[in-house]
C-alpha cells in the first residue's frame, strides 16, 4: 500500500509563484510514475504533469514553461514548481502515484490541495 500526503498550495495572486509537495511512504517500488493533476468544479480530472523514477516528465500543454516537475533522489518525493500563475490555474491538485511492476500497475492518490489565483 502507498500512501501520498501533499502540502504547499493555498493563495496567490496572477503572476506570482506556488510550490506544491507530495511526500510517498509505503512500497512505491522500483519503477514507478509520479505526478500532478488538476480538477476543478464540474469538471475531469486532468493531468498537469507527470515524472518517472527515470526522471522522464511530461508536462500539460498549459503547465510548459511555467510549471516544473521534480523529484528526489529517493524518488518518494515530488513537487511542482507553479510560475506566472494564471486565474485558470486555480483548482484542486491531486498528486498521484502509478506503481509499475511486471504484473501490472496500481495507482495511487493523494487528498488534494487547493490552489486558488486571484487578480
Amino acid at each position: 500500500q502507498v500512501q501520498l500526503v501533499e502540502s504547499g498550495g493555498g493563495l496567490a495572486q496572477a503572476g506570482g509563484s506556488l510550490r506544491l509537495l507530495c511526500v510517498a511512504s509505503g512500497s512505491i517500488g522500483s519503477f514507478s510514475i509520479m505526478g500532478w493533476y488538476r480538477q476543478t468544479p464540474g469538471k475531469q480530472r486532468e493531468l498537469v504533469a507527470t515524472i518517472t523514477s527515470a526522471g522522464r516528465t511530461n508536462y500539460a500543454e498549459s503547465a510548459k514553461g511555467r510549471f516544473t516537475i521534480s523529484r528526489d533522489g529517493t524518488k518518494s518525493t515530488v513537487s511542482l514548481q507553479m510560475n506566472s500563475l494564471k486565474l485558470e490555474d486555480t483548482a484542486v491538485y491531486y498528486c498521484s502515484l502509478k506503481r509499475v511492476n511486471a504484473f501490472g500497475s496500481n495507482d495511487y492518490w493523494g487528498q488534494g490541495a487547493q490552489v486558488t489565483v486571484s487578480s
